[in-house]
């Protein structure tokens, strides 16, 4: 299947599903029903993904080749009682997803359980013992039924199946969105997102299902952040702006770090760029912090669907004022900050280790994020970070003063400006600084061999690029991030690199300081050179003017024959 039916399939796939989940906003306010729709989406993925590796056992504990196999002589044959009964305890065997990554789900919380039991509770109900096994019926003493579990309706069936999970996944306590028995709607109406969510074809002949639902998730996320507006942009980063940081950071091994993840945008196309270049995911340690508490557990949610060990701290939190990783150095840190936050530093020490370019100014959060991300680098770590086109010039409280120690101290690696309208809430120019400890000559993670860049800035305008794919949203080519991220590898490594009018510029820092430190690519790239077309200048204005007299002419013989056509139909002119 080529890549443009793969695309076909997964758009179809997200009309579908969003047309026929968008049924329940009419019955819950918007935060409620997100949740409600993830959870879900949530539970199919890792059930999907368990059942794709328990196929996998079947085939390999019949392979005579392979080391798991069982030979049916061992217990009466392959049709006995014995030889099925060995087979079904093998397949509940933990062990056997763990080792390759598999999201372990109990039996009760799969998928299709679910799905042949929605229909039951509505109405009816059903009981589980003390260890979840399902009962044939209700127990006959009180103390029985009191350790016992009545369930006796979707949002109760649900919810058991989320706590089933997190009882088995210590790491997910307290994460997942175990509140379906309180929402006001109709058991119907859930039991219907349940059999839709059900639709989702997952098989696929060149995609897997965590491609799939991965997609589908991320489609889910975006599409909220619209509905929502500001308030649901907050945990949504444009995927291509992500993408752009992480290939241009190519973060294959080491710690992996974001100080305000939203929903953990980065990290999932860190394990993408890793997969794609043919690297391992378990060589990456991922760190990260979110204030919101239901961003939080999205963000826990979509490491756990693709199977990506994560360290979130043990709580939401603010990162300024209850840093959830004090100790930590990483390797890359990427980050999309609220822009231009105020009010910020309450509770925060003006003379905190972390504000070594100069304390921030109480009312804009900037340099704050900035320097929190480089107190947490590694000696040779590097950041990526989205802010405001502000902070490349703004002298602003303090602001100039910590921009030209960055500069000054050489901790400025590249500056790429980017083009407007690329996000849902807000429509505020962004930029991307990138910062490095060490700019002198060594070999990257991702084995480039980078030479010494000490007293130079790689100054990139990439507001000409991208496309319009509505009428409000701006997004990136494929072929505009290689242009961005192949002009940056190049500087790195010195192979191949030029400047280029009108698009980028390696800057010594003694011109940077004649510019007052500030960082506008556009103040140095200059402007792209024009084409020349051979005709001398004094001719061709000689022929433009002429050209806009004949049209001045022309506007003005219509405008009169126009006002001669309404005297005719009765309007005066």
């Amino acid at each position: 299947m080529t890549e443009a039916e793969e695309v076909r399939f997964l758009n179809d796939l997200e009309k579908k599903l969003w047309n026929a989940a968008d049924r329940l906003r009419s019955t819950l306010d918007a935060a409620n029903y997100k949740h409600t729709v993830l959870g879900l989406v949530f539970l199919k993925y890792v059930s999907d993904a368990f059942d794709l590796r328990r196929d996998e056992l079947k085939q390999q504990f019949s392979d005579p080749n392979h080391e798991y196999f069982l030979d049916p002589a061992d217990f009466g044959g392959e049709s006995s009682a014995e030889y099925q009964q060995e087979v079904a305890d093998e397949l509940e065997v933990r062990d056997y997803y763990l080792e390759t990554n598999t999201f372990w789900v109990p039996k009760n919380a799969r998928w299709e359980f679910l799905q042949n039991n929605n229909k039951a509770v509505q109405g009816g109900e059903l009981w589980f013992g003390p260890g979840g096994e399902l009962l044939d019926a209700p127990p006959n003493s009180a103390e029985d039924k009191r350790k016992a579990r009545r369930i006796s309706s979707v949002g109760m069936l649900i919810d058991y199946a989320l706590e089933l999970i997190e009882n088995d996944n210590p790491k997910l306590k307290g994460v997942l969105n175990k509140q379906y028995t309180q929402l006001r709607i109709d058991q119907g109406k859930l039991g219907e997102l349940i059999d839709l969510v059900a639709t989702v074809p997952f098989r696929h002949k060149s995609l897997d299902s965590k491609d799939i639902l991965g997609h589908v998730y991320e489609y889910f996320l975006g599409q909220f952040a619209l509905a929502e507006g500001k308030k649901g942009g907050q945990f949504y980063t444009p995927k291509s702006i992500v993408r752009l940081i992480v290939q241009m950071l190519e973060p294959f091994k080491g710690r992996v770090y974001d100080p305000a993840m939203g929903s953990g945008g980065f990290f999932v196309q860190s394990e993408h760029f890793i997969s794609e270049h043919q690297g391992r995911i378990g060589e990456v340690s991922i760190y990260g912090q979110e204030y919101n508490h239901t961003t939080w557990q999205l963000a826990a949610m979509n490491m756990a669907i693709r199977g990506i060990d994560f360290n979130f701290g043990k709580e939401p939190a603010n990162t300024f004022t209850s840093d959830q990783h004090p100790d930590l150095r990483a390797d890359f840190v990427m980050a999309n900050p609220p822009f231009n936050m105020k009010e910020w530093d309450s509770g925060v020490n003006d003379n905190d280790p972390r504000w070594q370019f100069g304390k921030p100014p109480s009312g804009n959060a900037n340099f704050a994020w900035l320097q929190h991300m480089y107190y947490h680098l590694a000696p040779n770590g590097s950041l990526g970070l989205l802010l405001a086109n502000g902070s490349m010039s703004s002298n602003t409280n303090n602001e100039g003063a910590i921009r030209k120690r960055l500069v000054e101290e050489d901790r400025v690696e590249c500056m790429v400006a980017l083009p407007g309208q690329l996000f849902t809430n807000t429509q505020i120019p962004a930029c991307i600084w990138f910062l490095a400890k060490n700019k002198g000559e060594r070999t990257s993670a991702a084995g480039r061999k980078l030479r010494d860049r000490k007293g130079e800035v790689l100054l990139i305008d990439a507001r000409n690029l991208g496309y319009m794919k509505d009428r409000v949203l701006r997004d990136f080519t494929k072929e505009d991030l290689a242009k961005v991220t192949d002009t940056f590898h190049a500087w790195q490594t010195g192979d191949g690199y030029e400047d280029q009018p009108g698009f980028c510029r390696s800057a010594p820092l003694d011109e940077i300081e004649k510019h007052d430190h500030v960082l506008t690519p556009g103040r140095y790239v200059g402007a792209a050179e024009e084409e020349d077309d051979g005709e001398p200048f004094a001719e061709k204005m000689a022929r433009l003017t002429a050209q806009l007299r004949e049209q001045f002419e022309e506007s003005d013989r219509l405008e009169a024959e126009i006002k001669k056509n309404l005297v005719g139909l009765g309007y005066e002119a």
